[in-house]
């Protein structure tokens, strides 16, 4: 019996001792922050990852590495149609699985690790082919960040600006539609290393109120355009955006000015025929007027081989004259 009641002072004497140690453990503050960096340095050191390397296929395979691409069109500056080519502000994002970098949440508490620098994971070697003119945006950081995720995922987003090119066919100006497209494709690494693919679910998504000063933008269309070259197939995409030509604006400075120009020289007819100089002045200085506007509307389009509906109109508008 004394066994027993000398045993029960000491059994609780441990339950309150354990109770103690978790409320303990409990009241601890876990630094996460700390957590992300020791992450970081564990699948990012020189032994565990080696950034020259691409990623390895579907499912572990020696397949090629899948690359989902995404834009954010946020403004549009310029359509020049005497340079063929358009300017345009983007947020670009590619992701893709990278099963070397998984690594343990804390039961969800590290929803991702965020990165700055993107020499430190392997990157898709995309370029953009029909570019001219392009640059990064670093006010008032660079405006570029990489996400880890848990399983493995890489998600890369930056801010560019571009200039590309746009080949226009003109034969219907000033009531044309233009299609500029933007392709984007891996330099380096053929279709058995790395395939492009557009994200599910839209993959490209414009700014709301997009506005241009002489077009419309009317809808976009994105698809696939692999190339096959002599050093192997590569993969690409291609976004193609149609424009449609604003008119008011060229019923204002060119249609309205043409046709009173035409009245204007109609006015010799009712001059008395006598009047020989006032008719041939009003005449001379209505067709130089008319030469005029014809060199202005030439001057501001590039010089093509082929008939414009605007040179149809302005040399009907001369004969009439």
């Amino acid at each position: 019996m004394l066994p027993a009641v000398m045993a029960a002072p000491s059994s609780l004497l441990t339950v309150l001792l354990c109770f103690a140690q978790i409320c303990w453990c409990y009241n601890q503050k876990i630094n996460y922050r700390e957590k992300e960096k020791q992450v970081l340095d564990q699948i990012l050191g020189p032994t565990s990852y080696d950034a020259r390397i691409r990623p390895s296929g579907v499912n572990g395979t020696d397949g090629p590495a899948i690359v989902r691409v995404n834009l954010f069109v946020r403004s549009i500056a310029t359509i020049s149609d005497i340079k063929m080519e358009y300017s345009v502000q983007l947020t670009f994002r590619e992701q893709w699985l990278d099963e070397r970098l998984k690594f343990d949440d804390f039961k969800g508490k590290i929803k991702y690790l965020t990165l700055t620098e993107a020499n430190r994971v392997w990157m898709p070697d995309l370029f953009f082919s029909n570019e001219k003119e392009g640059h990064f945006h670093n006010i008032i950081m660079p405006n570029v960040y990489i996400r880890i995720f848990p399983y493995g995922s890489v998600l890369y987003s930056i801010r560019i600006s571009l200039t590309l090119a746009c080949p226009m066919n003109l034969k219907l100006y000033p009531l044309d539609r233009q299609v500029c497209s933007l392709r984007m494709a891996s330099y380096g690494w053929t279709t058995d290393d790395l395939v492009f693919l557009w994200k599910e679910g839209d993959p490209v998504q414009v700014v709301k109120n997009l506005h241009l000063p002489r077009f419309t933008l009317e809808k976009f269309l994105t698809d696939y355009c692999n190339s096959k070259t002599n050093t192997g197939e590569y993969s690409c995409l291609k976004v193609d955006l149609l424009f449609k030509r604003e008119f008011s604006y060229y019923l204002i400075q060119i249609y309205i000015p043409c046709c009173m120009l035409v009245i204007v020289s109609w006015v010799s007819f009712w001059l008395d025929q006598s009047a020989v100089p006032a008719r041939v002045s009003l005449g001379v200085t209505t067709l130089l007027t008319m030469a005029t506007q014809t060199s202005g509307i030439n001057a501001s389009l590039p010089p093509v081989s082929y008939t414009k509906a605007i040179d149809v109109w302005t040399g009907i508008n001369g004969l009439c004259v």
